[in-house]
This record gives structure tokens, C-alpha cells and sequence, in this order.
């Protein structure tokens, strides 16, 4: 009886010190803070705004097309699925645009040329960060030196020479083609490139970068690959 009455005694005394040892933990641990500050909160915050923005432009584009299929249902939906066909050709790169935009010509720059310097091309980092700062503005068609930028456009380096698409970018001068939806988002774009610090890294590697004035007709080249799909399965004809 005493041996039974010990255990329950030691097993409640276990329980009580568990439960002030966390206790005893929780209230010595301090939360963490948010160090962030004000300007990285509000980054924070327009990056959200923008993901917002984005999600509320593809459900507009998917009730647009959900209304043709509506439309056409006692017409033409041949006719609706042919034009849907056809516009998601133009989101995936497949088809030559044309639009209000700019023509950045990234070339070797004066001093380098009046030095001798060997100019053997735009490194892959540069290019990619050049890419990914454009691309912070929405509904963007690109190309660079005729290569179409998509979704699945890959820059790297292969055997020592930058590649967009796996086709190789020539040494400078070359062109990078931007085209926007609006003039407006154009000249936001002109002038975000003017004042980017990413000029200042072009002038480290002895290039130069030169931005046309916002065109009102600016032509984009298609992408000439083949686009993989991992999971999509063309569909078998009746």
C-alpha cells in the first residue's frame, strides 16, 4: 500500500516540476523581435500589393475567356477555342508582338574602346539581374539579341559564353527589345533603367547602355524552341 501510494506521490511530483520547468522556459525565452524597419515593411507590403494585382488581372483574363466560351455556346465554340488557343500562344511567347516600348543597345563603352580593352561579352549574372529588375514591372514581352525571354528562358553559361535559350548571345553591341501595354508603363520603364545602379555595374565590366526614347511601335521576336510540358498531355483525336 505504502509502495503504491509512494509511486502516485513521485509521479505527481514529476508532473508539477514538467509543468514549472516550461513554465519556467516559456517566461525566460524572450519573444523574437521584428527587427525590420520601416522601408522593409513597406517593400514587404508593395510586394504583396503587386502579387494582389497580379492575381486580380488572371481572374479578369480567365472570366473574359469563361464569357466567350459563354457567348459562343450557341454560335462558335470552335471559333472561341481557336481565339483562346491563339492568346495563350501569345502569353507563352509563341507568337510576335508588337507594342509601345524601348530598345536598350548594351554596348562597349567609349573608354574601353579608346583603350584597346578585349570586350569578350556581357557575363550571365549581369544579364540576369539586368533581366529580373525589368521584370519587377507586370505584363512585360522581352527579347535579347532576337532571343525571346519566357517563362522557362534560361541564361547561363555554357563553354565560356552567354547563352539565352541555349543560343548564344553575341558580343557586344546587341539589343534588348522591351515591349509594355501602355506608353505610360513604357516611360515608367525608360526611367527606371536611366536611374538603375545597374547601369554603374554595366560600366564596371567596360560596357555601356544606351535606352532609346519610349516608341509607340516596338516589335518583339516569337520564341523559336519548343516549350516541354511535364504534366500537360496532348489529347487524343476522336
Amino acid at each position: 500500500m505504502r509502495k503504491k501510494i509512494f509511486s502516485r506521490f513521485s509521479i505527481i511530483l514529476f508532473v508539477i516540476g514538467l509543468m514549472m520547468a516550461v513554465q519556467y522556459n516559456t517566461l525566460n525565452e524572450p519573444d523574437s523581435r521584428d527587427t525590420r524597419d520601416v522601408w522593409d515593411v513597406r517593400q514587404e507590403l508593395s510586394q504583396e500589393k503587386q502579387l494582389h494585382s497580379e492575381l486580380l488581372s488572371e481572374i479578369g483574363t480567365l472570366d473574359d475567356t469563361l464569357r466567350k466560351y459563354e457567348d459562343a455556346s450557341s454560335e462558335s465554340p470552335e471559333q472561341a477555342m481557336k481565339e483562346t488557343v491563339e492568346d495563350l500562344r501569345g502569353l507563352a511567347g509563341l507568337t510576335e508582338i508588337s507594342g509601345p516600348g524601348i530598345e536598350v543597345t548594351i554596348e562597349p563603352s567609349p573608354e574601353a574602346v579608346a583603350f584597346g580593352r578585349n570586350i569578350e561579352g556581357i557575363s550571365p549574372d549581369l544579364l540576369i539581374r539586368f533581366v529580373n529588375s525589368i521584370n519587377t514591372f507586370n505584363n512585360l514581352d522581352m527579347s535579347i539579341d532576337g532571343k525571346r525571354v519566357v517563362n522557362t528562358t534560361a541564361i547561363r553559361d555554357i563553354n565560356g559564353q552567354t547563352t539565352v535559350n541555349a543560343k548564344t548571345v553575341q558580343t557586344p553591341p546587341f539589343k534588348v527589345k522591351i515591349v509594355s501595354a501602355t506608353m505610360e508603363e513604357t516611360e515608367k520603364i525608360y526611367n527606371f533603367i536611366l536611374s538603375s545602379p545597374l547601369m554603374d555595374d554595366f560600366y564596371i565590366d567596360d560596357l555601356s547602355v544606351t535606352v532609346s526614347e519610349p516608341q509607340e511601335n516596338i516589335t518583339v521576336e516569337a520564341y523559336d524552341g519548343e516549350i516541354e510540358s511535364r504534366y500537360l498531355k496532348e489529347a487524343e483525336g476522336e
